[in-house]
């Protein structure tokens, strides 16, 4: 099971939103001022209700989508992924989150990806060049709730190598569901093993799950073999 400490620092993330969701819901009603000396009533005045409170995350994050209507097998690998919405607070991201569709209702063939800001969800960016992934497997429509847990553990910089993890991509396929995390140096091995059995911890997953280096996919593509283990 996920530690209690790793389980209150996701859920303060999810009430932070739902305080801003609801103080967003209901907005103070307008106040009217007090008649005058001669029995007239002064005319209603509009008080704006304070801003909510922002809370601003360690780092921006950006959305990206990987249309499968858009991908052709005479394109090169990437070119058709393009960027959605950068949020860099809990209330951009709550309010992202809550109006885009979950990879259950996605296309198969879709390719929906979270990366921190400035970073490509593609091998050739530089700060991915050198990294590797590591991958989970779900039935097809499953991976809803791990999908949102890997964000909020991402976002709200859960994992004690935070500095390592360049974003997350969950693909869907017509018999299953893919979630990836994206990391930046494959051969700090003392990193990615602390990162792969914290993920396991924060989506209470049990099965086995396997690192691969982006350089190995390169060059072998499906007999790329599993580097770590956890």
């Amino acid at each position: 099971m996920v530690e209690e400490t790793e389980k209150s620092s996701i859920a303060a993330v999810k009430e932070e939103a739902e305080k801003y969701s609801s103080s967003m819901a209901n907005p103070k009603e307008e106040e009217t001022a007090g008649g005058n000396s001669d029995g007239a009533t002064a005319p209603a005045k509009e008080i704006a209700p304070p801003p909510p409170a922002r809370h601003p995350l360690e780092h921006a994050w950006t959305f990206w989508f990987d249309n499968p209507s858009a991908k052709s097998k005479q394109a090169a690998w990437g070119s058709s992924i393009r960027p959605i919405y950068t949020f860099s607070t809990v209330e951009d991201f709550w309010s992202v989150y809550n109006n885009i569709h979950h990879p259950s209702k996605l296309a198969v063939g879709a390719d929906f990806h979270c990366f921190k800001n400035k970073i490509e969800p593609k091998w050739e960016d530089p700060v991915c060049a050198n990294g590797g992934k590591w991958t989970v497997s779900f039935s097809r429509g499953k991976s809803d709730t791990c999908w949102l847990y890997t964000l909020l553990a991402m976002i709200g910089e859960q994992f004690d190598y935070g500095d390592e993890i360049c974003g997350a991509v969950v693909n869907v396929r017509a018999r299953q569901e893919k979630i990836a995390l994206w990391t930046k140096n494959a051969a700090n091995e003392a990193a990615q093993l602390s990162i792969g059995r914290q993920w396991k911890e924060f989506l209470d997953y049990s099965d086995s799950i396997g690192f691969i280096f982006h350089d190995d996919a390169k060059r072998l593509d499906r007999n790329a073999k599993n580097r770590y283990t956890v």
